[in-house]
């Protein structure tokens, strides 16, 4: 399985509660973990930072792209939850995920700033 880069918002509670569980899990070191707000962050030439600041990307080592919903799916199943994995990844619910998901992104930071504070510390008091 290939590794994957996924870059996220470091300053958004709730994307660094992600990242923080996903981190805790990625016993096979298969994920990467790349925080836009951190200076001198590179991109790959094929991702824009506005655009990666709109919706997760994630980028394989063969420097293929994937954004939104995939990205879950994909970093699920490195980090081994593959009942999670599974569920993103049915063509059948896209049609429900990618709209859910395009609506929280462009609402994401006044989600985060009410869901994103406890959900942070739990994240970091669950995934030690």
């Amino acid at each position: 399985m290939q590794m994957m880069t996924i870059f996220f918002d470091g300053a958004c509670p709730l994307c660094a509660a992600e990242i923080h569980m996903l981190a805790a899990r990625n016993r096979r070191r298969l994920l990467k973990f790349v925080d836009l707000g951190e200076p001198g962050t590179e991109l790959p030439c094929n991702i824009v930072c506005a655009r990666a600041m709109d919706n997760i990307h994630g980028v394989l080592e063969d420097g293929s792209t994937i954004v939104g919903v995939p990205v879950f799916a994909e970093a699920y199943r490195r980090a081994d939850l593959p009942a999670l994995a599974w569920l993103l990844s049915r063509p059948w619910l896209r049609w429900l995920l990618d709209p859910a998901y395009a609506l929280f992104a462009r609402h994401r930071g006044k989600i985060s700033a009410v869901l994103g504070p406890p959900l942070l510390r739990f994240a970091k008091y669950a995934w030690r």
